[in-house]
């Protein structure tokens, strides 16, 4: 039985044995293989990066997040609809007018997070997929974007208790990976955007080189303790990991920080120190101090061998933990530039871009090694960006550099709407126009996220309050439109050949072999294997000595007869086990070989079958198939019928407008012309209104003249009947006439029994309508005959709209000095309408004037009493017979005069 044991345990040993050489050989085989198959595949990253192979496309992932107000009752623009929802409306005492309609807008995203959203929550929605893709290989961007004081960096950075989304990547990337991280060094990085593995020595050597001579600036929190300032920020204890993570490769993280800053790169883990700027001397001599900084030297944007862009000489640093890693972006947060402006304390004046880069390579067959073929690294990246916020210069009251910064910060924020936009249009109309990637250094070193080479995610900051209403409107507008641009999904990472599961198989045999060497006391002939041979030897009893010395010995050949009848007896007992096991075996490979062949008949029917059904669904996929090239061809046609359709719809629409605008120009002619001829006609009118007045007051006048005449006439016919002849006075001679001429009187003599003449107003042509009659304080009133007189109005000093609101027409009394010293008078008459807005206008339609002179020819007499000399000899001469009615002889018939010589008469008299 003990025998039998030994030779159990020997073929147990002996299948062991061979399971483990044909293991090595299987893992060799798959090894060469592996290399074979690198050496002749594609390259991971081909040239041309216009997605995969498979040509599926991702939307933009764009998301809100809404700030808490910052006083309780202030006023808020911006409200929640749903989760995917928010409606933005204005705020009180501000009015948006278009068509007569009070306007409320709506904007939906992939989600929205109320002001009660934490970080956790942001984090697992928006970023927790960016670095389960970051491990598995693939690429991803996140930015925040924002108007200033939104809350961008704290959504990013996070505060001291509530870390935000890097502090949180961090913790979920070292999670993932801790126990599964390379040495330091042993991935080494070089400036073409490129990493390669190095052998353990070299690593070795590398460590113990940056150790003697430059130590490292961020040691792990293991060694120092962590800054009191961070600590809170980077203690997460959500223990977020990724699932599935590839234990058979191993991991290293770089990280790097840069800002964009007036559209120039700097690295913000530069060593270098920020000196203050070297005093500028004035032309007196005298240094010109200044508080601003020394700008470090600028960085390059460079392409690398796969088209991706990166940051020529910029600082990566390898990171080990996640302390290390948000230690290394602190200190470079530190020299962020910041400033205070009117809507935020610390506005950040600069785009700040964190960069994680993972590279990861598997083992060998082995699992202790790393495998130093470039072409099997897989090496990936997540930006991490906080975008400065845009601003307007009248609410944040820049000036100089402040005010330069501005413009910098809107304009790059420009070129990415016109970047979205211009992809938004190739992919939505199917035109090539060119993306101004070029534009701004934001946007040309994420070219490659928008052409395929990852995902991309926006978190738009909203801060809900009154004055930032405007702002937060077109952020909203642009974000939305920001979904509908589509971005390639990336190449799956290339797959190893080697056996999964290597790292932990290999160590549990090597704690299993530890385990046994210390249960049998440690290895036996330097863990020399015992062969079949010797095995065998030891189960024989030991053999005596053979030597004969003397002739009588009797002891020493019975002794080795009986060891050799014991030896030839359990040979005979290991042969028949032996033929026994042989037996048994060869009856169990029968059962085998029967297994095994009614289990390949029943696989060849299993198969034939399968065969059949795959024949089945082939056709059935053939059929399919052509059924979708038939849609495919149809959806085609469609397609190309509903671009021409749009294409007539815009071609129909734009003409539809131009004819609008076309008959909407006629209108407003037609209108124009109608107010044209209706001032024309009333003109004509009014013109012919006056014509008519003036020629019946010219007929009137003409018609009491000539009746004038004919009481005079009749009166000095009266008076020279009437006069008794002795009392004739002499008539004056011919030469006394010439030598002394006759004094010209203005008017006859006055008829003593004459009534007295009434002051009579020139009545006004409007005196049916209502008027305003301004006559200023410093006129001076004639009390003429030509005195205007407008009833029923309404008379101000100065003009003022409570009495413009009340009256149709309006009249301003003007008077100045003429050129002769009497005063002239105008009349400005208009007529008063009500304008728009609620308030009252004049148009001015004509000027009358009225001239006022004195006469100079002939004077009236006042009183008889008072006579001169002469006018007693002109009244003599008057009442001479023959002289008044020769006068009245020479008077022409139907003259507009009155009594006395024609060419002494003065200009026309108006009607008393």
């Amino acid at each position: 039985m003990d025998a039998g044991k030994r030779e159990g345990t020997f073929k147990t040993n002996l299948r062991q044995k061979g399971c483990e050489r044909e293991k090595k050989k299987d893992e060799r085989g798959c090894l060469g293989e592996m290399k074979a198959a690198a050496k002749t595949k594609t390259p991971r990253k081909p040239g041309q990066k216009n997605g995969s192979s498979n040509n599926l496309k991702d939307p933009v992932g764009v998301y809100c997040r809404l700030r808490p107000l910052s006083v309780p009752d202030q006023e808020c623009c911006v409200k929640v609809i749903n989760t995917t929802t928010v409606q933005v409306h204005p705020p009180d005492g501000y009015r948006i007018f278009r068509n007569g309609e009070y306007k409320e807008v709506q904007y939906s995203f992939k989600e929205v997070f109320n002001v009660g959203g934490t970080q956790k929550h942001v984090f697992e929605v928006v970023a927790k997929p960016l670095v389960d893709d970051l491990i598995h290989g693939k690429n991803g961007l996140l930015f925040t974007y924002g108007v200033t004081g939104s809350g961008k960096t704290y959504t990013m950075t996070g505060s001291p208790g509530d870390g935000g989304l890097l502090p949180r990547c961090l913790d979920m990337i070292f999670n993932s990976i801790g126990s599964l991280q390379a040495k330091r060094y042993v991935f080494k990085l070089d400036d073409k955007n490129g990493v390669e593995v190095q052998c353990d020595v070299d690593a070795l050597l590398e460590r113990q080189k940056r150790e003697a001579f430059q130590p490292p600036k961020t040691p792990s929190s293991n060694r120092r303790q962590i800054d009191p300032e961070i600590a809170d920020m980077i203690n997460v204890q959500n223990n977020c990991k990724v699932e599935e993570v590839d234990e058979d490769n191993v991991y290293s993280v770089f990280v790097s920080y840069i800002e964009i800053y007036n559209n120039y790169i700097y690295d913000l883990l530069d060593e270098g120190p920020y000196d203050p700027v070297k005093p500028k001397w004035s032309s007196c001599g005298t240094p010109v101090r200044s508080t601003d900084f020394i700008l470090p030297q600028s960085k390059i944007l460079r392409e690398d061998q796969n088209h991706n862009m990166y940051v020529a000489g910029c600082t990566e640093v390898e990171v080990k933990s996640t302390e290390e890693a948000f230690e290394v972006f602190w200190r470079g947060q530190k020299k962020r530039r910041i400033a205070n402006t009117q809507l935020n304390r610390e506005s950040s004046r600069s785009h700040s871009v964190f960069l994680i880069k993972l590279a990861q390579a598997p083992l060998d067959a082995s699992g202790d090694n790393v495998l130093q073929d470039r072409e099997l690294i897989t090496f990936s990246q997540l930006s991490l960006v906080d975008l400065a916020g845009s601003e307007r210069t009248n609410r944040t009251k820049a000036e100089g550099n402040r005010l330069r910064e501005a413009g910098n910060i809107n304009q790059s924020l420009m070129t990415l709407r016109t970047c979205i936009e211009a992809l938004r249009e190739n992919q939505t109309y199917g035109t090539n126009k060119m993306v101004p990637y070029r534009d701004s250094k934001l946007t040309h070193l994420f070219k490659n996220y928008f052409d395929g080479e990852g995902k991309v995610r926006m978190i738009v900051c909203v801060n809900p309050k009154a004055e930032d209403y405007d702002e937060s409107l077109q952020v909203l507008r642009f974000a939305e439109l920001t979904q509908e641009v589509e971005v390639a999904r990336p190449a799956e990472k290339p797959v190893c050949g080697l056996i999964p599961g290597r790292r932990f198989k290999n160590q549990a045999f090597r704690e299993e072999l530890s385990r046994q060497l210390e249960i049998r006391g440690g290895p036996i002939d330097g863990d020399r294997e015992r062969s079949i041979t010797e095995v065998l030897l030891q189960n024989f009893p030991p053999m005596p000595s053979c030597e004969l010395l003397d002739i009588n010995d009797d002891q020493t050949l019975p002794r080795l007869i009986e060891v050799l009848e014991k030896r030839h007896r359990i040979r005979q007992m290991l042969s028949e086990e032996f033929t026994k096991n042989v037996h048994s075996v060869k009856g169990m490979l029968q059962e085998l070989d029967s297994s095994i062949i009614s289990k390949e008949n029943y696989a060849q029917v299993k198969m034939a079958e399968r065969d059949k059904f795959i024949a089945v669904q082939k056709t059935e996929i053939e059929r399919l198939e052509k059924k979708a090239k038939t849609l495919e061809y149809k959806i085609d046609i469609l397609e190309k019928t509903t671009t021409i359709y749009e294409e007539e719809k815009r071609n129909l629409q734009q003409e539809l407008e131009n004819k609008s605008q076309k008959l909407q120009r006629q209108v407003s002619d037609k209108r124009r012309l109608e107010a044209r001829l209706q001032g024309m006609v009333t003109e004509t009118t009014m013109k012919w209104e006056k014509e008519c007045e003036r020629r019946v007051a010219a007929k009137q006048l003409e018609m009491q003249n000539k009746l004038w005449v004919k009481d005079e006439k009749l009166k000095q016919l009266k008076a020279i009947v009437t006069e008794p002849k002795g009392s004739k006075p002499e008539r004056p001679s011919r030469e006394k006439d010439r030598e002394k001429p006759l004094q010209r009187s203005l008017s006859p003599p006055p008829v003593p029994n004459a009534p007295p003449v009434r002051i009579r107003h020139r009545r006004s042509r409007s005196a049916g309508e209502r008027w305003v009659d301004h006559k200023p304080a410093s006129n001076v009133q004639t009390e003429t005959v030509m005195q205007p007189h407008v009833p029923h109005s309404i008379t101000v000093a100065s003009a003022n709209e409570k009495a413009l609101a009340k009256c149709d027409k309006y009249m301003l009394t003007h008077q100045e000095l003429a050129s002769d010293g009497e005063i002239e008078t105008k009349l400005i008459k208009g007529d008063v309408y009500k304008t728009r807005g609620g308030g009252q206008a004049v148009q001015f339609t004509e000027i009358e004037t009225l001239k006022q002179e004195s006469p100079t020819g002939r004077k009236r007499r006042s009183s008889p009493s008072s006579r001169s000399p002469a006018e007693e000899g002109t009244e003599s001469e008057w009442t001479d017979v023959e002289t008044r009615c020769s006068v009245a002889v020479e008077m022409k018939a139907g003259s507009q005069l009155g009594p006395g010589y024609q060419h002494h008469a003065q200009p026309k008299r108006r009607k008393p």
